[in-house]
């Protein structure tokens, strides 16, 4: 178990570097639906170039990070990484989402050469797709989701967590001795 003075720091890196991944899904939505929707050729080549090097130096890096403090902090809790169905969700969905991003690195370069080529028109680039935007609203959902379920913490032991609180050990022990129930919640 963490103490609390290095328990709040590891939250406090957890939720800022998750409120980050956040902040720059909605700003990489914001370049996808200008590069859908924009009639200036100039404003969709810049929108498709300024995409990819966003997902390897800001999305790609939140997302990591957010992996990482995530996996920290329950496993220096009471919440503990596969006791509560809640946070193995976040953590499906925080690995899921590191990973098709990491796959879509490819389609993003590729939308980014394309509009690098001087000679496509207004149309070929038009018919790039939408697929950045759908990519942007299903991983902006994604996280509130994961937000919503950090903040609720809906009811639900994983049967792990059901057989080791049928047999007494240490770490119940403990916690039962500071009064908290490391399944509640």
């Amino acid at each position: 178990m963490m103490s609390p003075r290095v328990r709040r720091f590891a939250l406090t890196v957890h939720v800022s570097t998750s409120v980050g991944w956040l902040g720059a899904v909605v700003v990489f939505l914001v370049l996808a639906v200008l590069a859908m929707v924009s009639r200036d050729l100039q404003v969709v080549r810049s929108a498709y170039l300024v995409m990819e090097p966003a997902a390897w130096y800001v999305l790609l890096p939140f997302a990591v990070a957010s992996l990482a403090s995530g996996l920290v902090q329950p496993l220096g809790t009471m919440w503990g990484l596969v006791r509560h169905y809640w946070v193995l969700f976040k953590l499906a969905i925080n690995v899921g989402a590191v990973l098709v991003l990491l796959m879509y690195t490819q389609t993003l370069a590729s939308l980014a050469d394309a509009a690098a080529r001087t000679t496509l028109t207004r149309d070929e680039l038009g018919a790039m797709g939408a697929s950045p935007t759908i990519h942007s609203v299903l991983a902006l959902a994604l996280l509130l989701a994961a937000t919503a379920l950090a903040i609720y913490k809906p009811r639900g032991t994983t049967p792990f967590a059901r057989r080791r609180r049928r047999r007494p050990g240490a770490d119940n022990r403990e916690l039962a001795r500071r009064g908290a129930d490391p399944l509640s919640s």
